[in-house]
């Protein structure tokens, strides 16, 4: 994640602070359960205008449901562009609020996730979605909860980062 916001950024510097503009409080919202608690923060995710739209459209995946990449660029309008709107989605600087994590193989399976896999698993059975395409509707999660602390950070420092 460090290596995406760089990337997006420049050198970036994550300082502590104990709730930047209310991020940390909707973030503790989001993992007690109120999954929408992030949906209206603001953030600058920088990237091509072709990004800057996939990413919108993410924003627009609710909790509680996945869509493959395909479904993801038909959405757009772009139905052959699948692979593009893949790799758009896997360069999102601001993972958990700009949820990436709900975007799934055609086949259903998780696929690669700038955190790792486990937690986009997590993130999914947090939201009560499993990794099955649902076109719309929640598939049943299949794993445990644990809090993943580290992409929670991350997440707060980059939507802070933006915001300077």
């Amino acid at each position: 994640m460090r290596r995406l916001l760089r990337a997006r950024y420049g050198e970036i510097r994550l300082h502590p602070t104990r709730n930047p503009a209310g991020l940390s409080r909707r973030v503790r919202a989001y993992l007690a359960g109120t999954h929408r608690a992030i949906d209206d923060v603001p953030v600058d995710t920088g990237g091509t205008p072709f990004q800057r739209r996939v990413w919108s459209a993410l924003r627009r995946i609710p909790a509680g449901q996945t869509l493959t990449y395909g479904a993801l660029a038909r959405r757009l309008g772009i139905p052959a562009a699948s692979r593009a709107v893949g790799r758009a989605v896997s360069l999102n600087p601001v993972a958990i609020v700009v949820p990436c994590h709900r975007v799934i193989g055609a086949n259903g399976t998780l696929t690669g996730y700038a955190g790792g896999l486990d937690r986009k698993r997590w993130l999914l059975a947090h939201e009560g979605a499993g990794p099955t395409p649902s076109r719309g509707r929640a598939a049943p999660a299949r794993t445990t909860r644990r809090t993943h602390a580290g992409a929670v950070r991350l997440a707060v420092g980059a939507v802070t980062r933006t915001r300077q």
